[in-house]
């Protein structure tokens, strides 16, 4: 059995590897994996080793190759397809193990500059997720860690891994890379180009149909120093635009939904302003321009102010 492993989250990789080599799986890796993989002392196969070809353009191109995806790719049910590989000394692949490129971490870093999230965009992991996915019932894909030791348990059935087990990573698998790719698209809709500079933030956030599992990266969590993200925007109410400010934060959302149960109180144009998810201000009117301006005259009247305190 071969194995391919190239994975930026690294959550349990050695005992998994370890695991794997027990069982007389061939590891071959690239990158980073294959560095850790080798400082633990288990046998790794580079794979320009297998392709023949050095890696190129700083990690660029290296596991686009057909002695990479041939492997993955090969129907084990058709002979037509072992006799094509064989006849390039295409060897099977058996299991791929890839999560993505940590694209998530650099767009919730405001201060990633553009070209730097540009290089965060995975090429390769995607394209041997989607081979592995497309052939699931020759080949096991794992994206998740926490899918290891059942990965292994699996292994060490007497019929091999079951086929309901492989189409459950399959479908895990396609979830994962339909969450990067949707991160990327909503990521770049918040990317201003003017001439040939290219400026973070201020755009809008699009409402891309995707997996409940899809999210967005948020500036700060319940508290500043935790990494939060938002999922789809609820149906029905509309694609919503940051005009401007800063990127959105956990507790900017929470204004957002205290603001929201108060105006859906009202079957009329309704309008809120929320500070700290408590209402300073809340007006109705014929339309929703009329609710807003009558709101920004309640909040400025010394009544108001009067009342409030």
């Amino acid at each position: 059995m071969r194995a391919i492993l190239s994975v930026s989250d690294k959550t349990g990789l050695i005992d998994f590897a370890r695991g794997l080599a027990a069982r007389g799986v061939e590891l071959v890796s690239t990158g980073g994996t294959a560095k850790a993989i080798a400082e633990a002392a288990l046998p790794v196969v580079n794979v320009s080793e297998v392709t023949g070809f050095p890696e190129m353009m700083d990690g660029r191109v290296k596991t686009l190759h057909p002695k990479i995806h041939g492997g993955i790719l090969a129907r084990r049910h058709r002979p037509d397809d072992l006799e094509a590989i064989a006849a390039q000394d295409v060897e099977l692949v058996d299991l791929v193990v890839v999560n993505l490129y940590p694209f998530a971490k650099a767009a919730q870093n405001p201060d990633t500059p553009f070209d730097e999230l540009v290089e965060q965009i995975d090429i390769g992991g995607p394209s041997l997720l989607r081979a592995a996915g497309k052939n699931f019932r020759d080949v096991m894909v794992v994206v998740d860690p926490a899918d290891y030791p059942r990965v292994l348990e699996q292994m060490a059935r007497p019929d091999g891994p079951s086929l309901e087990f492989k189409f459950q990573l399959m479908k895990k698998a396609f979830a994962h890379t339909a969450e990067f790719d949707t991160l990327i698209a909503q990521t770049l809709e918040t990317i201003h180009c003017t001439g040939t500079a290219f400026a973070r933030g201020g755009g809008a956030l699009s409402t891309y149909s995707t997996v409940e599992t899809t999210s967005i990266p948020l500036r700060y969590g319940e508290n500043p120093h935790q990494q939060a993200s938002w999922g789809p925007l609820p149906q029905g109410l509309g694609a919503w635009d940051v005009h401007q400010g800063k990127g959105l934060s956990y507790t900017n959302l929470l204004d957002v939904d205290a603001a929201l149960r108060i105006v859906l109180e009202f079957s009329e144009p309704a309008a809120a302003v929320i500070k700290h998810t408590n209402p300073c201000g809340t007006a109705t009117g014929a339309t929703i321009t009329e609710a807003y301006v009558r709101r920004a005259k309640l909040i400025r009247s010394p009544r108001s102010a009067a009342s409030s305190g």
